[in-house]
């Protein structure tokens, strides 16, 4: 199995690579584990504030859980990811599972921040892209999806979003073995990792035989 983690910051274009690279591998084969259906359940926190719960730091996401989940994967065994919702800032009863795959991508902004997961990636990569871009995106995205207004989504990013980007994401950085340039639009960047991807999973299948 080949562990890939694929960060970034909110509104980078790691959704886009992540879409590109199963295109370009045969069906079935990647299997896609979101970073945000790892965050702590807040049903035990008065909805009024839930809305300042911060989505940005790593304590915010149940790391042991993620990893015990890859590692299950590892052994071959099937799990019970869980969902999410932003609209109300509560885990769901409903699970989404997921079967062992030859490629295990783990996607989320925090992903190369926890060690112990850091260590069981194969690949990591840290998707960049312009702050002003970033912005844009993130308003289109929670206005759409998650029912913010164009200047509550604005106020966020400025009082959580940027300085958690700088104090966290921005520095993980330096763990990437692959930095992807101007987002998902990167085609070379892209290829290139798919390429690299693809020449793991043949000589793994190899070694096999």
């Amino acid at each position: 199995m080949l562990i890939i983690g694929i960060a970034g910051g909110t509104g980078s274009g790691k959704t886009t690579v992540v879409n590109k690279i199963i295109k370009s591998l045969p069906l079935g084969e990647v299997a896609v584990i979101p970073q945000d259906s790892y965050y702590k359940d807040s049903s035990h926190i008065p909805p009024e504030e839930r809305s300042k719960i911060n989505f940005d730091e790593p304590d915010a996401i149940e790391w042991d859980l993620l990893v015990d989940h890859l590692r299950a994967l590892r052994r071959g065994e099937t799990i019970q990811i869980p969902t999410y919702s932003y609209l109300t800032c509560t885990r769901q009863e409903e699970t989404v599972e997921m079967c062992p795959r030859d490629v295990v991508i783990i996607e989320g902004i925090l992903v190369l921040n926890d060690p112990v997961l850091r260590e069981m990636m194969d690949v990591k990569v840290f998707v960049d892209a312009d702050p002003d871009d970033r912005l844009i995106r993130v308003i289109a995205r929670d206005c759409v999806e998650r029912g913010r207004t164009p200047m509550m989504v604005i106020n966020r990013y400025q009082d959580v979003v940027k300085p958690m980007h700088n104090r966290y994401i921005e520095p993980s950085k330096a763990y990437a073995d692959i930095i992807v340039p101007q987002g998902g639009n990167n085609v070379v960047a892209v290829t290139l990792l798919t390429d690299y991807i693809e020449s793991r999973l043949k000589k793994a299948a190899e070694n096999k035989e």
